[in-house]
């Protein structure tokens, strides 16, 4: 195949600031919120970071996967009406399962370049814990004997009916290819939780994140939407998830699947947030005496076979640099999302990666994996770690169920 994906470059796309919610273990503190709220939060903090206003953005471009209420329709436009963006400018909801995120600069930058637009909001919300139990057989009523149709949307969304494996089966087919064993995976989740601590214990992770509160997000006209946290709680700053997590406990847990390398403990970790990025062409940042966090270079997506989907980000990389001529060794950073530990040890063995490169302020398996928020988490905490670094390139990357790979090329303005 003469092009194996689609690549998009950009010439003068910058992204302003981003800024995330904290990431919350499921059932947990955020868990009651809808995902609505939680991208309005998430947006309204972004602009404010960037010092934007509401009224200067021109496209809302929002990532939601599973509905957490029952007007999930409106999200897009509810959190771009309520962020105060001018009720003329549109909105859009993306969907590329956990590549979502990174679709979302994508589709921005395309806008902002095809001249649509000067700057875009980007927001990423996810509630893991409020994807319902579902049922799609029952519209025409209940039939006496017949089995009921209700079941758990987000645990039966892991399941790829096309090649009749799960997610977690899927990276227990790289390990076999790749020969990872469960010490592999172990020591890397290990090191991802540690590498978590170290970034909570240093500031690093407080730096992106807008602490949740009890507040109403109030719209002239209409009615007021708004946050209000449960029982005694006031504020709610920091990723939960994160904890020591010595190769010996790790050890000790049980595969998913028996003989397999997979556990609860070296597979991404469920939780509930938002993210928000403010994206703007170079001649809007300079008109309004902006400093940008990074220049948002290129992207690329790829499919690959479903039954080993986990390897997508390798040939989306690839192709990322194949198409912007830089080499590996090039990249300063890598953050590139942990949907279980086998899948990136496999997409780093083969791109020949160096992992000190790869997620060194821990990665979802130690912070969570809230589905279209991830891609927008990943590029602003990569963002942010070139500057801390002084390095000029960064890729964030994710696999995606199904079988796709999406890749985002970032460079630091203060490197370039």
């Amino acid at each position: 195949m003469a092009n194996p994906g689609f690549f998009s470059s950009f010439d003068d796309v910058w992204m302003l600031d981003g800024v995330r919610t904290p990431m919350v273990d499921y059932c947990g503190a955020l868990g009651h919120i809808s995902p609505t709220d939680l991208g309005i939060k998430a947006a309204r903090a972004a602009l404010a970071r960037a010092g934007v206003p509401g009224s200067d953005i021109g496209s809302v471009v929002t990532g939601n996967m599973a509905p957490g209420d029952f007007d999930q329709f409106f999200l897009p436009r509810h959190i771009g009406l309520y962020a105060g963006v001018p009720v003329e400018v549109p909105a859009i909801m993306a969907q590329r399962i956990c590549g979502t995120g990174f679709e979302l600069f994508r589709q921005a930058g395309e806008h902002i370049q095809g001249g649509a637009c000067e700057a875009a909001l980007v927001v990423g919300t996810e509630s893991m814990t409020r994807n319902p139990i579902a049922a799609f057989d029952h519209r025409t009523g209940f039939k006496l004997g017949a089995p009921v149709g209700f079941k758990d949307y987000m645990w039966e969304a892991l399941k790829d009916p096309a090649a009749g494996i799960n997610m977690i089966q899927t990276a227990e087919n790289l390990a076999k290819q790749y020969a990872i064993s469960r010490e592999d995976v172990d020591a890397f989740a290990s090191s991802s939780f540690s590498k978590a601590v170290a970034a909570q214990e240093s500031g690093f992770l407080a730096g992106e994140i807008v602490p949740v509160v009890t507040e109403k997000f109030e719209l002239d006209g209409y009615k007021p939407r708004g946050i209000k946290l449960q029982g005694k709680l006031t504020e709610v700053a920091t990723d939960t998830h994160a904890r020591i997590s010595p190769v010996e406990v790790l050890a000790k847990l049980k595969p998913v699947y028996e003989g397999g390398v997979q556990t609860g403990g070296n597979s991404s970790a469920l939780v509930d947030a938002a993210a928000a990025a403010v994206v703007a062409s170079g001649a809007y940042a300079k008109a309004h005496g902006k400093k940008p966090l990074a220049r948002i270079v290129a992207a690329a997506a790829v499919g690959v076979p479903p039954e080993i989907m986990g390897i997508g980000p390798a040939p989306a990389i690839r192709l990322l640099l194949a198409r912007t001529g830089l080499t590996l060794d090039q990249i300063g950073r890598f953050e590139i999302n942990e949907a279980q530990g086998a899948q990136t040890l496999a997409v780093g063995r083969e791109l020949g990666l160096d992992l000190a490169k790869l997620n060194v302020n821990g990665g979802a398996i130690a912070l969570g994996h809230p589905l279209a928020a991830t891609g927008v988490r990943l590029t602003i905490t990569l963002a942010r770690e070139l500057q801390c670094s002084g390095l000029r390139y960064g890729i964030s990357s994710a696999c995606v169920g199904g079988g796709q790979g999406i890749a985002l090329l970032v460079e630091n303005p203060d490197a370039a």
